[in-house]
């Protein structure tokens, strides 16, 4: 287990991400199982947020959760995560890398109130229309959105990350020069593009994207039931509520009644959308707890245990094993050795 493999507790579940440039509001993460550059959610990490979300696999494998619904994807694939749908990367392979871009769905309709925002873009995004579409290169319309990813994926690395960190270290450890320098040994990048039109040719490819997927989608698109969107929202509330009051004792009662629902009904609820059962997620939720504090902190395991919400070492002791492999001696150990190796994100083309 990576030092980030990791729900990261002392975050809210919903995330509100926040752009270097306000007036372009498009961020990208590159996401290994050691970093996400710039710092942000990433890998095992439980969430929802307001922006959509693309996806795009530079190397080796990757899973996650969307909405309950399991997605595989090989490198030079890719998915579009639709707003507020709660998602989470299950896994990635031993050298895997993927670039995730967050935006919001005004940028897709031109200006508020146009007619394009009012019919082709509402319709899909404030209605839970679909949760996620998946890009792969054997389908031609899907293979140009693929290309398109790679396109901005090389804009913010060449010209984009350039003006917004101007060259320093914030939020990526050096990462930019070395992104940089790798692409132009390979001699594989396109012509760069002017970097004061950089932001803008990558708000037209999103543009693009979306409305190529629109236009292929629509006869598929039946809209999301009454129910599903009541089940979405009672998820989100339930685990609100663990995530707010993890460090004191949780019963299955007031987990469901965040939701104003049954505990059976929760109980169904939290196996459908996260295939797990209330009282897993919360103990997987103070392990991760236990994570964060092992490698922030020099508490004794002891005192982690009871304010990751474990009534007793003993218990925390047994179940990070089973969740990690390891006793959390062992792990505090471990992630002091990965520290002193300093990684680092290479080029996605290596």
């Amino acid at each position: 287990m990576k030092e980030n493999d990791m729900i990261h507790p002392n975050q809210s579940l919903h995330e509100v991400n926040r752009y270097k440039d306000s007036a372009f509001p498009v961020g990208m993460y590159v996401v290994t199982r050691a970093q996400i550059i710039p710092h942000g959610r990433g890998y095992m990490d439980l969430h929802w947020h307001e922006e959509l979300q693309l996806t795009y696999v530079t190397d080796g494998t990757l899973e996650l959760q969307v909405n309950g619904a399991g997605y595989r994807l090989e490198k030079g694939e890719g998915i579009l995560i639709n707003r507020n749908f709660v998602h989470i990367t299950t896994g990635l392979t031993d050298g895997g890398k993927y670039v995730s871009f967050n935006f919001p769905d005004k940028l897709l309709g031109f200006f508020p109130g146009s007619r394009m925002e009012r019919e082709d873009v509402l319709p899909y995004t404030s209605q839970y229309a679909f949760p996620a579409v998946v890009f792969k290169p054997e389908i031609r319309w899907q293979r140009e959105i693929l290309e398109s990813l790679e396109e901005m994926r090389e804009l913010f690395l060449n010209e984009i990350w350039r003006e917004d960190f101007d060259g320093s270290s914030e939020g990526y450890p050096g990462a930019l020069e070395r992104h940089r320098a790798a692409q132009t040994q390979g001699g594989g990048s396109r012509e760069s593009c002017p970097a004061r039109r950089a932001k803008y040719r990558a708000a037209v490819l999103i543009t693009g994207i979306w409305y190529q997927v629109i236009a292929h989608l629509e006869d598929r698109l039946e809209g999301a039931s009454k129910g599903s969107v009541r089940k979405q929202e009672r998820l989100q509330a339930m685990l609100s509520f663990i995530h707010d009051n993890y460090m004191n004792p949780i019963r299955l009662q007031e987990i469901a009644a965040a939701a104003s629902v049954s505990e059976g009904e929760c109980c169904r609820c939290f196996r459908e959308m996260i295939r797990k059962s209330p009282n897993q997620y919360l103990v997987a939720y103070r392990i991760s707890r236990g994570i964060e504090l092992l490698g922030s902190t020099e508490k004794s395991v002891t005192e982690i245990a009871q304010e990751a919400g474990f009534n007793d070492a003993s218990h925390f002791i047994q179940y990070f094993k089973k969740q990690t492999g390891m006793t959390p001696g062992e792990y505090r150990n471990h992630i002091l050795g990965k520290r002193a190796q300093k990684p680092y994100v290479g080029n996605g083309n290596q």
